[in-house]
């Protein structure tokens, strides 16, 4: 694994009040991620790796190939831009991570996904 700033990670969550149902502890949130390539070489995403903690400090772990069913391959100066969501048990939460990716001769590396806040909207002042 090589240590590379090549790849850019900027996060928008969002509260999804309408598939909520906070009587039944049930919060859904969606997040949008773009992902930057400020190489010079192609690089693929292949993996990810989050950990979701909600406000009682419950902690879920989940990773897989790709993201959202693509394992995008991202050119120099370009991007890639996906929505997912995740549903907590609370109405305030954080996901963080990292990316799996290789570049075009095979070489692994991961790209830190910083942690971003999850909360229904009157939390977050």
């Amino acid at each position: 694994m090589i240590n590379s700033p090549r790849v850019c990670v900027q996060v928008q969550s969002m509260y999804i009040e309408t598939q909520s149902q906070p009587e039944s502890d049930r919060y859904v949130f969606a997040y949008t991620i773009t992902l930057r390539n400020l190489g010079r070489h192609p690089v693929q995403l292949i993996g990810r790796y989050w950990l979701i903690t909600n406000a009682n400090g419950q902690e879920t772990e989940v990773q897989g190939e790709g993201v959202v069913g693509e394992k995008p391959r991202i050119l120099p100066g370009g991007e890639f831009q996906y929505t997912s969501g995740a549903v907590l048990e609370t109405p305030l939460g954080t996901m963080q991570g990292h990316y799996d990716m290789v570049d075009d001769q095979g070489q692994g590396f991961h790209v830190a996904i910083p942690v971003f806040r999850l909360a229904i909207p009157f939390l977050i002042n």
